[in-house]
């Protein structure tokens, strides 16, 4: 059988996630809308995808995994930093009151914004640029999810979020990563748990490694 959006919903919650309205979100997001034609085949598997560029999608079921430890209600303003095709992009937009996304590649985000139009996204504003600094005059965030490694959490970030909000990163040198959870607290980060051990692509900028 071919696969289709209900086969990612059970790989999300085969991960664990049982919050329904995130599981909708996945449901409700077609994946073949925001990888490559050439992918179309793959979209529905839970697999990482190539997009070009030495740049690779998040395997749905960690997506989720991530977007569920931010904790989302409905409200919030959120950043995310790397688009990719924007399909992590758009399960964001589905459960934040709007979304402030960061690519630092002009064809992806390109890519990224004709996809996220095709879908009806509209609670997004996405900037191409040097994600690794955040976007300090959209600030303060009520969360934030990183979709790259970085030993530590660049401090901009930190100052981006606001009290009490969460911060999603993958912690290590890129490509063996733990994808940690933290919170804000009047001292600076908390972390709070650890989400999934994972391999993420580095985090590149003038907060991250040298592009």
């Amino acid at each position: 059988m071919v696969p289709t959006g209900e086969d990612l919903v059970r790989a999300v919650r085969a991960a664990g996630i049982g919050d329904e309205r995130l599981l909708d979100a996945v449901r409700a997001t077609p994946r073949e809308g925001f990888v490559p034609p050439d992918a179309r085949a793959d979209a529905y598997h839970d697999v990482p995808v190539p997009i070009g560029h030495g740049q690779v999608t998040t395997q749905p079921s960690l997506s989720a995994m991530m977007i569920d430890s931010l904790g989302l209600g409905g409200t919030e303003h959120v950043l995310e930093i790397g688009t990719g095709l924007g399909f992590q992009t758009a399960l964001l937009a589905r459960l934040a009151a709007g979304v402030v996304t960061v690519e630092r590649v002009p064809d992806l985000a390109h890519r990224a914004r004709c996809n996220l139009a095709r879908q009806g996204v509209r609670n997004v504003e996405l900037r191409v640029g040097d994600g690794s600094g955040g976007v300090p005059e959209r600030a303060p965030y009520d969360a934030i999810l990183v979709s790259a490694a970085f030993p530590d959490v660049p401090a901009p970030l930190v100052e981006q979020l606001r009290l009490g909000g969460r911060l999603v990163q993958p912690i290590g040198p890129g490509g063996r990563e733990q994808v940690v959870c933290f919170a804000r607290t009047p001292t600076g980060l908390e972390r709070r748990r650890l989400v999934t051990p994972a391999s993420f692509v580095r985090l590149r900028g003038r907060y991250g490694f040298p592009t």
